[in-house]
């Protein structure tokens, strides 16, 4: 390994990121166009369009679970417990957060929605677990 494995699922998840920010952008521009809401409204957002509604919400969940797992990589770059399980688990959690945020944006599925984060859940828990065992263990 070069050192830097564990940045790639973190530049892999702001790419989600933005991604996610580029679809509401293009969302809310067609429910302008389809008269479904006036540019203004967005000023105090009160009033969103669910079709739009869906994309900001998995937008924000962008910034919950998932500000510990940037968190968690850098804390296992500094220690140097970036190794092929660490980086595993990451590329496991990110994709697990790209299904999720698909699902939010399409279907918004519950029963779908619910165990993709759980999974994610367990799998940024793993990696905490994972850095502290190598942290006792140094």
């Amino acid at each position: 390994m070069t050192g830097y494995e564990i940045f790639w699922p973190l530049l892999a998840h702001v790419a989600l990121v933005y991604g996610l920010y580029a679809l509401l952008s293009l969302r809310r521009a067609k429910m302008i166009r389809a008269g479904k809401i006036a540019r203004s409204e967005y000023r105090e957002n009160r009033a969103e369009p669910v079709e739009s509604l869906v994309i900001k919400n998995a937008l924000a969940n962008q910034f919950e679970l998932p500000v510990l797992f940037h968190v968690c990589c850098i804390l296992l770059y500094i220690t140097q417990a970036d190794n092929l399980v660490s980086v595993g688990l990451a590329w496991i959690f990110v994709a697990l957060r790209y299904v999720h945020a698909a699902v939010h944006v399409t279907s918004n599925e519950m029963r779908y929605r619910s165990p993709l984060f759980a999974a994610g859940y367990l799998v940024l828990a793993t990696m905490w677990v994972w850095l502290a065992v190598w942290m006792a263990m140094d």
